[in-house]
């Protein structure tokens, strides 16, 4: 049987500046105190589009609308096929409540992702949509 899951990331702006985030360390999430944008995965009949606002709002604590879709992504876990599709979206506030699962929280220019995220593929991603 083949198995496919959706992902989406969400980059929160906010007057030019990007909501980034760092996770604690847990044994069941993916590169603990590494910093990255909003992200996760699609409930069962919710539409991505739905997913991202959602997300933001669990993990942020704050209203947001999407915007556009900047880009996608494919990866393989096993046997399971991951399909990701990111998306920029705008805060309707920037007063932040974190979700447990967050350990820290800043709001970035473009060229500072750069600094602080350190996973290549999703700079060169960044970059083949943005300047930076």
């Amino acid at each position: 049987m083949e198995k496919y899951k959706i992902v989406v990331k969400g980059l929160v702006k906010n007057e030019g500046k990007y909501a980034i985030v760092q996770r604690w360390y847990d044994d069941r999430i993916q590169d603990p105190y590494r910093w990255g944008f909003v992200d996760g995965q699609i409930e069962f009949g919710e539409s991505p589009d739905k997913a991202v606002v959602r997300l933001i709002r669990e993990q942020l604590g704050i209203d947001s609308v999407m915007d556009r879709v900047l880009y996608t992504w494919t990866y393989m876990v096993g046997d399971t096929f991951y399909i990701g599709i990111c998306y920029e979206c705008f805060a309707l506030q920037t007063e932040t409540i974190l979700s447990e699962d967050l350990q820290k929280m800043m709001w970035v220019v473009p060229k500072q992702f750069a600094k602080h995220i350190d996973n290549e593929d999703i700079i060169h991603d960044l970059r083949m949509v943005m300047e930076f």
